[in-house]
């Protein structure tokens, strides 16, 4: 699980670079697709996170307003102040903690009962979804995107036959 967290982390700071070289109208630009636009899409993906990671432990959760937000030093700023609950909880992850069960309540009132793993996998997957759409995006304005690679990445570092 550790991982993939790491993984998606480390392709969104080079989101965030890519960003660098990408005059600010076409970062706020409303496009196809997404949640809209490619700032929004980051800022998104970071509060999704931290919210589900919030939900799942019962600690308070709010939705950030993406309108107080609309620059990217302002959602990498965001991102870092979240960051720093969503690793503690990700470093800390133990087995037993796979099948622990939390009730989410749904805009129409039904509640559904996750498990703590499949809501973190879900979020690993949501980060992943939306990286394919900002890459799309960047081809259209001519950029290449961001790689989504995940090999040779220094991530995992010792596998069995690999030593």
């Amino acid at each position: 699980m550790e991982t993939l967290f790491r993984y998606n982390w480390m392709v969104r700071e080079q989101w965030y670079r890519w960003c660098e070289d990408v005059p600010e109208q076409e970062l706020l630009k409303v496009r196809t697709g997404g949640v809209g636009s490619i700032l929004k899409t980051l800022f998104h993906v970071a509060d999704v996170e931290w919210s589900w990671i919030q939900s799942i432990q019962g600690k308070p959760d709010f939705l950030e307003d993406f309108n107080l937000y609309q620059s990217l030093a302002q959602v990498r700023a965001l991102d870092a102040r979240f960051r720093h609950d969503v690793e503690g909880f990700v470093l800390d992850w133990r087995e037993e903690l796979e099948r622990k069960m939390f009730d989410d309540l749904l805009p129409d009132g039904r509640v559904r009962s996750l498990a703590w793993g499949e809501v973190l996998r879900h979020v690993i997957a949501h980060e992943i979804h939306h990286m394919g759409q900002l890459s799309v995006w960047a081809r259209e304005i001519g950029k290449a995107p961001v790689s989504a690679n995940l090999i040779e990445k220094g991530l995992v570092f010792s596998l069995p036959g690999r030593e």
